[in-house]
């Protein structure tokens, strides 16, 4: 790669960091603006167009690295589960280190999911989806090797996950204390909604 390509690439990252700096609990990504986010790159504003559209766009691209980061660290996850076995608690775990090393990321997804930028949410939808895919796929595999039938496992996928991001937005600006008792609390249900798949599996629902 050359040096300008290289460079090009550093200043894209610097505008990326620059925008998730600003981000907090009382400020979201719509309240900020392209020179402000220039400034803080320590780039000129006109310069910014160089590496995005508009400022939607580093948005976006934001949602994508989250999305990415998250399912490349759940992965990760599955190797340990293979060695421990406790794939709800080793997964709580998982995604819990990615929450504390990515707050401002996911302020953002959360935000956006529900905020009036249709693009912003339907790239949120698709990176959720691509979690709920892959979440029921380890619920498929884990059955099968354990011989235990699940009951709608893409249900069940969608449920765990919409309850993963809820405790998590819970967690973002707790103290330690209180999320430590938000994983267990989150492990006891994930396990409730598990046995109760399970459950309807062995009824033949």
């Amino acid at each position: 790669m050359s040096s300008r390509a290289e460079q090009k690439l550093r200043t894209r990252r610097a505008l990326m960091d620059a925008a998730l700096a600003q981000l907090s609990a009382d400020r979201g990504f719509g309240s900020l603006s392209l020179r402000e986010v220039a400034r803080e790159a320590g780039i000129a504003p006109t310069s910014f167009y160089r590496h995005f559209a508009e400022l939607d766009e580093l948005g976006l691209a934001l949602v994508d690295e989250g999305g990415v980061a998250l399912r490349q660290l759940m992965r990760q996850a599955r190797k340990r589960i293979a060695r421990d076995g406790s794939a709800i608690s080793t997964s709580v775990d998982t995604f819990m280190e990615y929450l504390g090393n990515n707050s401002n990321l996911f302020r953002l997804m959360l935000r956006e999911s529900t905020g009036v930028s249709k693009p912003f949410r339907t790239a949120i939808k698709a990176e959720i989806d691509h979690f709920v895919t892959e979440l029921e796929a380890d619920l498929r595999r884990i059955a099968e090797e354990r011989q235990r039938p699940i009951y709608q496992s893409r249900l069940i996928a969608e449920a765990m996950v919409t309850l993963v991001f809820n405790q998590g937005a819970e967690a973002l600006d707790a103290t330690n204390a209180q999320k430590e008792e938000l994983k267990q609390k989150l492990k006891t249900e994930l396990r409730i909604i598990l046995i109760g798949s399970r459950t309807l599996a062995d009824r033949g629902a």
